[in-house]
């Protein structure tokens, strides 16, 4: 795994980024931090911050809107990480087969 794809799973391995990773991913439109932090048990400080974390894992980006910024899905990084589970479970599923259909060995 290099350590981009590793950062990124790291960044999503905290239940709070997951979900505002998630919530960006089913608004499919840029997203206020105001509107990010609706309905989360933190901060919109600490919405902030995990946004920054999200970020600098490649996960989202951000641009200027007036007095704010919108955050969205980084798309390039999302393609990275579904190959990189793609791989992972058609690797893990085609060892798992070829156990399976392997002659079982006398004790």
């Amino acid at each position: 795994m290099n350590t981009n794809l590793k950062m990124r799973v790291q960044a999503l391995g905290d239940p709070t980024r997951m979900a505002i990773f998630e919530r960006l991913a089913d608004a499919g439109r840029p997203l206020a931090v105001v509107d990010i932090a609706q309905g989360l048990a933190v901060t919109r400080p600490a919405v902030s911050q995990h946004l920054k974390v999200l970020k600098l894992a490649g996960l989202v980006i951000d641009q200027p809107a007036a007095n704010r910024r919108l955050y969205q899905i980084e798309p390039q990084s999302l393609a990275e990480l579904r190959d990189y589970f793609d791989r992972f479970w058609r690797d893990s599923l085609l060892a798992f087969k070829q156990a399976a259909e392997s002659p079982e060995e006398p004790s």
